[in-house]
């Protein structure tokens, strides 16, 4: 079977190097084992994606000089394929609704110098929703309150047994070969929201079993997350791609480029007058 791999920003602003650098990675890759590159739209939060943006990506990635099969998969087109894994997970009893909001989690967290969190430094949801009367639930959603829906991690770890990955990259510790997956260090992790279908570890893993990816090229920063998309893909019954976590382009001071950081754009650097081939070379890709 040939390998399909995938590039899938999000349309919530203009992508930079490290974008280039994932997803002309990802298209090489295909060439190189002669597979399928697909594009997909990550545009499940519709209050920060723009229409503009997601024409950005187009035109910066054909500056590039990549190309991808058409037609393009766009998350906000599949929302029905989200709810039907949410629903999936419900049926198993793995989820719960909680209402408090970030700013109540954090002060809880703050009150507490060891409070435990997650790989990204989140602190961990305290379990508050879990054990709440389901009268009191239902009285608190019907009443419009903004809540989230969450997975109850220990009892859906209770449903698998032991999980692991292929990883053919490396990770921020130099891990590779067959990883062990520890799930339970993101906590009862949200799955969606009142007013979103799936959150971002729901609907990749929805996503590429739909798509038939078979190898997941994506930055360290999400290596950690792979334990969690590893136990929703068990949970679901979907197949286990290889995943393979590239080094990250990092700005001067050493962080990882971003968009919330203002990152140079690319299409800035085009302006600018760089090349495609100095893009390559500057993300060590020459």
């Amino acid at each position: 079977m040939s390998p399909v791999f995938r590039f899938a920003p999000s349309p919530n602003g203009f992508l930079h190097l490290g974008h280039a650098l994932s997803a002309m990675l990802n298209a090489d890759l295909a060439i190189a084992g002669g597979g399928r590159f697909l594009l997909r739209i990550d545009d499940i939060d519709a209050a920060r994606c723009k229409p503009e943006y997601e024409a950005a990506i187009y035109e910066d990635l054909a500056w590039l000089g990549l190309h991808w099969e058409r037609p393009v998969r766009r998350q906000s087109d599949h929302l029905a394929s989200y709810r039907a894994a949410l629903a999936q997970l419900e049926a198993m009893g793995l989820v719960y609704p909680s209402f408090e909001s970030r700013a109540e989690l954090a002060r809880i967290a703050a009150a507490h110098r060891s409070w435990p969190r997650d790989p990204d430094g989140a602190p961990l949801y305290p379990g508050r929703g879990k054990s709440m009367p389901e009268a009191e639930r239902r009285q608190r959603m019907q009443a419009g309150e903004p809540y989230s829906l969450r997975l109850d991690m220990q009892a859906a770890r209770a449903r698998v047994g032991v999980l692991t990955w292929e990883e053919t990259g490396r990770g921020p510790a130099g891990e590779t070969g067959i990883i062990a997956a520890d799930p339970a260090a993101w906590g009862d992790v949200i799955l969606a929201r009142k007013d979103a279908p799936a959150s971002y570890h729901l609907a990749v893993v929805v996503d590429d079993a739909a798509q038939g990816v078979t190898d997941v090229v994506r930055g360290q920063d999400l290596f950690h997350a792979t334990s969690l998309h590893r136990l929703l893909q068990v949970l679901l019954g979907l197949p286990a791609p290889r995943y393979r976590h590239h080094r990250l382009v990092l700005d001067r001071d050493g962080r990882k480029l971003s968009k919330s950081n203002a990152a140079t754009a690319l299409r800035e650097l085009r302006a600018r007058g760089i090349s495609p081939v100095e893009i390559r070379r500057r993300i060590g890709l020459d």
